[in-house]
């Protein structure tokens, strides 16, 4: 394997353990105590901080129930350099889309359609900052004491040691949302200044 692609393996994992730690229902205190794994490392492993050694992925992938595979995204059908998603069953799917280890982390999560009205989002809390982009669906964001329900084109951004969570906001089809998260506190930079609005002055006024 080269070393872009190794890179971009352990650099997938970050967000790929965090999803399955999530979906677990699992606090990295809970996980460390299950593990022995400190709760430092953890949180540098799921943020991109630090790359997983061996053993400690055995020991996730265990306390988890995914495979190693899973977690690697690797499909041996599909060719050495398919990236696959990170499938929870009939639950989430997180497929990343950065390929490097540090700094700012994208990827896609996928929520399925539900049957039955969702309960309050469970929240999370962590070092960092978060960008969240609704691509299809109502996404239902609990964030501190607000509730938010965003629809396609509606954008969040939040410090991610406010405690949030997300889950399908109805039953009328699946969720599709973006995910840029900064594990150190980057933000995005907006380089372009605002539109201006063009102001009507009316027939035969000179503009």
């Amino acid at each position: 394997m080269a070393v872009d692609d190794v890179d971009g393996t352990l650099a997938a994992m970050g967000p790929r353990l965090r999803a399955a730690r999530e979906h677990h229902g699992a606090t990295l205190a809970g996980v460390s105590c299950a593990t022995g794994i400190s709760v430092s490392t953890l949180s540098r492993i799921e943020t991109g901080r630090r790359k997983p050694t061996l053993e400690v992925l055995l020991h996730l992938s265990k306390e988890y129930g995914v495979s190693l595979d899973e977690l690697a995204g690797t499909v041996p059908a599909a060719g050495p350099r398919a990236t696959a998603p990170l499938s929870f069953g009939d639950d989430k799917v997180v497929l990343p889309l950065t390929r490097y280890v540090g700094g700012l982390h994208a990827h896609k999560h996928v929520l399925p359609a539900l049957g039955d009205p969702p309960a309050r989002p469970r929240q999370v809390s962590h070092e960092g900052y978060e960008w969240l982009c609704v691509l299809y669906g109502r996404l239902w964001l609990a964030l501190g004491d607000r509730d938010l329900v965003l629809t396609a084109g509606d954008v969040a951004a939040f410090d991610t040691r406010t405690p949030h969570g997300v889950t399908n906001a109805g039953s009328g089809g699946p969720v599709e949302y973006l995910i840029m998260f900064g594990p150190q506190g980057e933000r995005l930079r907006l380089r372009t200044p605002p539109a201006v609005a063009p102001v009507n002055r009316g027939p035969g006024r000179p503009r």
